[in-house]
């Protein structure tokens, strides 16, 4: 698939932190922001010169204006780079890429734990004013800063911690029999751990809901061409992450 694209020297308007360890990074990036669709993401180069090599894919978490939004763990050298950059400070932006999520539903639910949370946001932005409903997991209470993001787009918030310091203790995986049984959804978004997304999209498939599900994975080129990011779907076919997807539906990638 074809994704129009291009290439951007983007500036950092602003960035901030959300949690420990987690960053929300603002980009005017007017080209990028004009073609973005929900699901897709950014790649960018971070510094000046070929260390670190390869670019940093990031999902899009938003998109105001202007402005380019994404939020990230800081988790490795990329990242550690990334973080000390400052509003003002310019950075190489490849985008949008990917292919991004259907949007053909009436009344969604989202589920996502932790980072997977970032696309779904500019998702729920995009849906409203559609009825929602987010059901969002984390470790503890410290990671669900994610409550307040999306309570301007979604009407019903749901919220598991594995430490049951916030909502209900457990897994989104625990809670979801019972929301599905409560509501009337026709589409499941899903972001996360691989083994969480997996168990969703079988719950999903024991209910005849469509479910897509945003992959994450480690990329170097982003645009199809290394072949680095390739998944085997029950078909047998491999599918490229940064261009068949991130966002595939679940037939494609799960058994």
């Amino acid at each position: 698939m074809d994704v129009p694209k291009t290439l951007e020297r983007a500036t950092i308007i602003d960035h901030k932190t959300l949690a420990p360890a987690v960053r929300q990074l603002d980009l005017c990036a007017p080209n990028i922001a004009r073609l973005a669709a929900p699901g897709q993401f950014v790649h960018l180069r971070i510094g000046s010169t070929y260390d670190p090599l390869l670019r940093r894919p990031f999902s899009i978490a938003g998109v105001e204006g202007d402005v380019v939004r994404i939020i990230y763990r800081v988790v490795g050298r990329g990242t550690v780079l990334l973080e000390i950059l400052a509003t003002g400070d310019k950075v190489d932006c490849l985008g949008p890429l990917g292919r991004g999520f259907d949007l053909d539903c009436r009344r969604p639910l989202l589920v996502g734990g932790g980072m997977g949370l970032a696309p779904l946001v500019y998702l729920a932005q995009h849906l409203c004013p559609r009825p929602q409903t987010v059901l969002m997991g984390g470790r503890t209470s410290r990671e669900l800063f994610w409550a307040d993001i999306f309570r301007d787009s979604c009407d019903r918030i749901h919220i598991t911690t594995d430490d049951s310091s916030l909502g209900q203790p457990g897994t989104v995986v625990d809670v979801l029999p019972e929301l599905l049984v409560s509501g009337d959804f026709d589409m499941i978004y899903t972001c996360g751990p691989r083994p969480m997304m997996e168990k969703v999209a079988a719950q999903a498939k024991n209910r005849a809901i469509p479910c897509q599900v945003s992959l994450e994975e480690h990329m170097a080129c982003g645009v199809g061409a290394c072949l680095s990011c390739t998944c085997a779907g029950p078909d047998g076919k491999r599918r490229k992450i940064c261009t068949d997807g991130p966002v595939f539906w679940t037939w494609e990638v799960f058994p």
